[in-house]
């Protein structure tokens, strides 16, 4: 069995910190079985150089050795990539595939991201996982493959299961084993090493002088907080080897490759958003609708108030807590012809006296009529104000424009109306 500091050369891993060293050791001792593995880490680092540990110290490892990037495929196809497809099995399907499984019959899959497959993917691989068994798309015949699988995912999995994003009895099979890797802000001792590993490969890359750090420097590189980890690390070394002249590096110039470096201090961030934040998210919004239907009741009440009356003033003393709270403390007249709240229009109502059954009601009469529509709730005003309009396209031969001006409203308004009862 091969040292931890032997596979470290092997495989170019720089680094000495102790969790670093824990997880290659737990990649040595695997290796040989057939365990599945799942490499869990943030984004960046290297869960991939773990797979290649383990297949090339296994008994796999003159077998094909195949990555495959869950993230990366589409779900509608993503079965056909791992699986493989009969001719015909769909759009576009003219010939039969073989998929990764079938392919790396004897070696070694590592699927990246395996967080991201699709629920319908994960039951086929799940059985795989348990039998050595899978079907094509578009096919009847099982078919059998002897694969050894290492996941890698950077979610959490414990909460992708809670949420049902993945398959608690999948997760269980893939991690048999785990091992997780450190980020690169836990291992800060190896922060200045890898990052002078990066520069003299890109100096060699270039042919250029290596770039060196100044002790300021140096210590702006150990505080920052890396989010992206090594792939980071290694993206700006490269910047800096590529943009600056002075091969001398001092923190104010390092400090400009870094986004956020002058606040760079942890904060604690949910990620998560708990039952009670949705529940929280629907009583505001059922408050919201119960008050605009409070406020439309009180509404309705000033109109039939002024039907009785007849006088804007008298109302608007009367009802003056009902009026701020509908229009606010502005000075304007909040009583007009027409009140427009969010392309909500009410339609002005005829004043002195209105035909019912060719019978002339006098205004003592309508009052009467007005406390009937009052309790018929709103039928009656929806038939009035259809009935407004109706005669208005009438009288205008369909014209919206001409007809949306008599009545008071916008043009966009009356359309949408015309749509909602249909005329």
């Amino acid at each position: 069995m091969e040292s931890v500091q032997a596979i470290k050369q092997r495989f170019g891993i720089i680094g000495n910190d102790p969790k670093l060293n824990r997880a290659l050791e737990k990649a040595i001792q695997v290796a040989p079985t057939d365990i599945s593995v799942l490499v869990t880490g943030e984004s960046g680092v290297g869960k991939e150089s773990v797979p290649k540990i383990i297949h090339q110290l296994s008994h796999r490892k003159h077998g094909k050795y195949i990555a495959v990037n869950c993230g990366a495929i589409p779900e509608g196809t993503i079965d056909s990539e791992l699986f493989g497809h009969e001719k015909g099995a769909f759009t576009g399907a003219t010939q039969t595939r073989s998929g990764y499984f079938e392919v790396a019959d004897g070696g070694t899959i590592f699927l990246d991201e395996v967080g991201e497959l699709p629920l319908t993917t994960q039951v086929r691989l799940l059985r795989v996982l348990e039998n050595g068994e899978f079907i094509k798309v578009g096919s009847s015949k099982v078919q059998k493959t002897n694969v050894r699988i290492v996941a890698a995912t950077n979610i959490n999995m414990f909460e992708a299961i809670k949420k049902e994003r993945f398959r608690e009895d999948l997760y269980y099979r893939l991690s048999t084993v785990e091992i997780n890797l450190p980020a690169l802000r836990e291992r800060k001792d190896d922060i200045h090493l890898l990052f002078r590993k990066f520069a003299s490969d890109f100096a060699l890359k270039y042919k250029m002088p290596t770039v060196k750090l100044t002790d300021d420097a140096v210590g702006l590189l150990l505080k920052y907080r890396w989010n992206g980890n090594i792939r980071q690390l290694r993206n700006v070394a490269e910047q800096i080897s590529v943009l600056e002249q002075n091969r001398t590096i001092n923190g104010a110039t390092l400090k400009q490759y870094l986004p956020n470096a002058g606040n760079n201090l942890p904060a604690v961030i949910s990620t998560t958003k708990s039952e009670s934040d949705f529940s929280s998210e629907r009583e505001i919004l059922y408050k919201v609708l119960f008050d605009m239907k409070s406020d439309l009741n009180d509404l309705k009440k000033l109109t039939m108030e002024l039907m009785k009356k007849g006088s804007v003033s008298d109302v608007q003393k009367e009802h003056e807590h009902l009026i701020q709270k509908i229009y606010g403390e502005d000075d304007q007249d909040p009583i007009k012809t027409e009140t427009v709240v969010d392309d909500l229009e009410v339609l002005s109502i005829p004043e002195h006296t209105e035909t019912i059954e060719n019978n002339t009601v006098e205004v003592e009469d309508k009052y009467h009529f007005a406390e009937e529509i009052e309790e018929e709730e709103t039928l009656s005003l929806h038939d009035k104000e259809l009935e407004l309009i109706k005669k208005s396209l009438e009288r205008h031969n369909g014209k919206r424009k001409l007809a949306a001006a008599e009545l008071g409203i916008s043009e966009r308004t009356l359309y949408r109306k015309i749509k909602q009862y249909d005329l």
